[in-house]
């Protein structure tokens, strides 16, 4: 059975996206940045467990990096990331905190993640941060929060993407240059 979380999503079959200029890819990395400090900006406002929320960094970064990866699409992006705070809090919850909570969720949300084909990376560090964690439930009402902004920071990539992509179409298209002025 293929695994189409591991390979890109349909019409990008490529080897990787191309490497842009040092401004552009700067320019590239703006949006997830801005998106990673809004979170900590949240964070900061409600609780003090910034390290919470450090694997919501590296799914930023890997929206930059590759959107159109299957890894980086709004499904599979939510469902690894849900699905890795609610291992976590009931590892810590069954367990209590400490190493054992730990490795539990870890290995649950791997064995998860891979047959429900919601394979993205960061999760498993979510995981981690919830069963080391040994503090109230609303840091999972406000990792929701953080994931939610992530997940528009994902659709606003896609749309980006999307426009650059029928914009360069419609200037390297000769018929549509036909009636130009």
């Amino acid at each position: 059975m293929e695994k189409k979380s591991l390979r890109p999503v349909p019409g990008a079959e490529r080897a990787g996206r191309k490497r842009l200029s040092l401004k552009s890819e700067l320019i590239l990395a703006l949006l997830p940045t801005i998106a990673v400090l809004l979170v900590f900006f949240l964070v900061e406002s409600f609780s003090q467990q910034r390290l919470l929320f450090a694997s919501l960094a590296s799914s930023a970064f890997l929206i930059y990096l590759d959107p159109q990866h299957e890894t980086n699409q709004v499904g599979t992006l939510f469902w690894a990331q849900s699905l890795a705070a609610v291992v976590g809090v009931l590892s810590l919850s069954l367990i209590g905190p400490g190493y054992a909570a730990a490795a539990v969720a870890m290995i649950v949300v791997i064995m998860l993640m891979v047959p429900l084909n919601v394979v993205h990376p960061p999760a498993v560090s979510t995981t981690l941060s919830f069963a080391f964690r040994s503090g109230d439930g609303n840091n999972l009402v406000l990792f929701g929060m953080a994931l939610g902004m992530i997940l528009v920071l994902v659709i606003l990539e896609q749309l980006t993407l999307r426009l650059l992509a029928h914009l360069s179409f419609r200037h390297s298209d000769p018929e549509n240059n036909k009636n130009a002025p």
